[in-house]
């Protein structure tokens, strides 16, 4: 049966849920434009209509209810994509900006200890989140919104409003974010050709691959991931060999520039001016849950994408920045966000420079890497607008998919504020990239305290209401305390990186307004938000109470002992297999 006919154990459609067991109901009750008379010009024409256009106009508006989600199901992202997709996705998406070269100015600002701290703090933290994430996207799947939905009715919709909204405006900048650095990247090469030029190709690739629906998607981020992990573990190998002299100029680094200039770069103060960017390098990360979730077996898919994260973050994060750290000094010159150099080059490419033509491969691969960010940037932020218009957050004119799935309003207006990336030949394209980079940065900090939120409301909830956790398809490892040392732990960065805005690390010590709004700008449109639906909604509830929260609105209810029943046996299967299976389902 279509899973999200029955929500809560209740037929929120009775009189189409019986027909609606087989696929035929559903094409048998639409009209069929893909005829094979018609000319291949005319279906793509036709390919652009509304959704609806092709439902038949006789049905209910139950049944006409029922097909929509039906087709709408096609359009989540792993149900359209290969598990080779799937894989890849799961652990390279979001690699981009964050890490390949923003980790320049973390390592600048904070010093490689300063810079291993505060990757371990950010991974840490996600840990919860994703224990969290998971927990309610298999209890509420099918919300439209996805887990910004959550806070609307587990918190209070105007918090909704805001994190949703500086969600949907993260990602909207992403995509110009990723296309300057791409020009940035490019001047590793040559500084002769205006950057605008390479930004117009790579602005129409991701405008046509988006286009192109999920199919299109899906293969440009296979092609994409799979050239970042395979350089992640070549440069972790190589980096390797020249820390101990093997290779380049033979040199013995160890711990060299641990000691001279030093571990820590701006002691305290410099590893708070990291956490801001390892968030937006983190950036994304939770959606592993929400694609697990949707997994043939969710409750043995979502502790895995947890142990993925952790993996990411130890063997993608922490192990090559520690070996950048090794092989590039904080205060070189030509790090990003240093003084003394007009290129900027990537700490993976500075660290590998010593190797005749590796630079000029992991700089190709950081470019593909970047555009892979802003491909799915452009991919999420059409999505996430639609989402919102869904959710009477935006207006309804954005609700618009057309017969392939595509979000074809919110696609062309995330497209065309695309456009300001090529504000990439400014000369002070950095001070862009900040601006961009500190407004991607905070939004990741509140998308993540709304899901750490969410899931102490849900729990508080479900406490006041009397119900069982056993009831619960999947249970957080962390629990409650994982989520509030999540929402801690983000807090915590708010203030921090409140201190670093107003008073930057190389001022004078006095209060800096340019620096403030420039590095805290994410925070204020937030709060913006938050009070304007306030006021115009007149909801003065800093939350909902716990025994007011409507656990069924889109819940899935499983039956206790027939989870009991099935964790048994999984553990009893799993105690019988062979020691390779049982190492392979602790590992993975």
């Amino acid at each position: 049966m279509v899973d999200n006919i029955k929500k809560g154990g209740v037929d929120i459609y009775p009189e189409v849920s019986d027909k609606a067991e087989s696929s035929s109901f559903q094409e048998a009750h639409f009209v069929n434009y893909n005829n094979s008379n018609e000319s291949k010009w005319q279906k793509f024409k036709d390919s652009f209509k509304r959704l609806e256009d092709d439902i038949d106009p006789n049905l209910s508006e139950a049944e006409k209810a029922e097909i929509r989600r039906y087709r709408n199901e096609g359009e989540k992202l792993n149900k359209s994509l290969k598990t080779r997709h799937m894989i890849l996705i799961a652990i390279a998406t979001g690699i981009g900006t964050g890490l390949l070269v923003g980790s320049g100015s973390s390592l600048n600002k904070g010093g490689p200890a300063g810079l291993i701290i505060g990757t371990v703090i950010v991974g840490s933290m996600l840990v919860n989140v994703m224990e969290a994430a998971g927990e309610m996207a298999l209890t509420y799947g099918d919300l439209t919104g996805g887990f910004n939905a959550y806070t609307s009715f587990l918190v209070d919709e105007s918090f909704a409003f805001a994190v949703s909204w500086n969600y949907c405006i993260q990602w909207l900048c992403v995509m110009p974010l990723e296309l300057v650095t791409a020009s940035m990247t490019i001047k590793y090469w040559t500084t002769t050709i205006n950057p605008d030029a390479f930004v117009a190709i790579f602005y129409v690739l991701i405008v046509v691959i988006n286009f192109a629906g999920s199919a299109g998607y899906g293969e440009a981020e296979f092609f994409f991931n799979s050239a970042k992990s395979l350089m992640l573990v070549g440069f972790i190998i190589l980096s390797i060999i020249l820390s101990v002299g093997g290779a380049g100029d033979h040199h013995y680094y160890g711990a060299h520039y641990w000691h001279d200039p030093g571990a820590f770069a701006n002691s305290f103060k410099g590893v708070c001016a990291v956490l801001i960017n390892m968030a937006f390098a983190l950036g994304c990360t939770e959606a592993n849950a929400f694609m697990s979730s949707e997994a043939k077996n969710p409750r043995r898919a979502i502790p895995s994408a947890t142990k993925q994260v952790v993996y990411k973050v130890v063997f993608f994060f922490i192990v090559p920045l520690f070996l950048i750290g090794l092989l590039v000094p904080y205060n070189s010159p030509e790090l990003l966000g240093s003084s003394g150099s007009k290129t900027h080059a990537s700490p993976f490419v500075i660290a590998v420079s010593k190797v005749k033509v590796v630079p000029h491969i992991v700089n190709a691969v950081i470019l593909l890497a970047v555009l892979s960010v802003g491909n799915s940037a452009l991919f999420i932020a059409s999505r996430t607008l639609q989402s919102l218009a869904e959710q009477g957050f935006a207006p309804s004119w954005f609700n618009y998919i057309d017969r392939t799935g595509k979000p074809l309003r919110a696609l062309a207006v995330s497209s065309i504020i695309g456009l300001f990336s090529f504000i990439a030949a400014y000369d002070k394209q950095e001070t862009v990239f900040n601006w961009l980079l500190s407004i991607s940065g905070l939004s990741q900090i509140f998308t993540w305290t709304g899901i750490c939120l969410g899931h102490i409301r849900f729990r508080a909830a479900f406490k006041a209401q009397g119900y069982s956790t056993n009831e619960l398809g999947y249970k957080s490892k962390t629990g409650v305390w994982g989520s509030i040392y999540g929402v801690v732990i983000n807090f915590l960065i708010l203030i921090a990186q409140f201190w670093i805005a107003l008073w930057p690390i190389g001022g004078d010590g006095k209060a800096n307004a340019n620096s403030f709004f420039q590095n805290y700008l994410g925070a204020v449109v937030a709060l913006v938000f938050y009070v304007a639906h306030k006021l115009w909604h007149r909801n003065w509830k800093l939350w909902i109470p716990a025994d007011q929260i409507d656990l069924r609105k889109g819940r899935k209810i499983f039956d206790a002992d027939v989870l009991a029943q099935e964790d048994m046996e999984e553990t009893q299967r799993i105690k019988n297999s062979p020691f390779y299976v049982r190492a392979y389902h602790f590992w993975c």
